[in-house]
């Protein structure tokens, strides 16, 4: 679902966007921390917010980071 607000924000089309792994962290809401496949070698680790049901928000790209291999533990960020 934030796939779309990351290639805006890079500038760039995936061709893959896999999530292979991500952790949780509830707050005002929920953060996920999602490790993503962009291809064989290509990782990115985002954090994106879901708010709270009554607030009915979609799922926002917080941050991201580039640079990422498939054994980069996911951490908060």
């Amino acid at each position: 679902q934030v796939k779309a607000q990351f290639e805006s924000k890079e500038n760039r089309n995936c061709a893959t966007f896999e999530a292979i792994k991500y952790r949780s962290q509830v707050v005002a809401g929920v953060n996920y921390f999602i490790k993503v496949q962009l291809s064989d070698t290509e990782y990115v680790h985002l954090r994106v917010f879901q708010g709270l049901p009554q607030e009915n928000p979609g799922p926002t790209l917080v941050s991201y980071q580039t640079g990422k291999t498939r054994d980069d533990p996911l951490t908060y960020f």
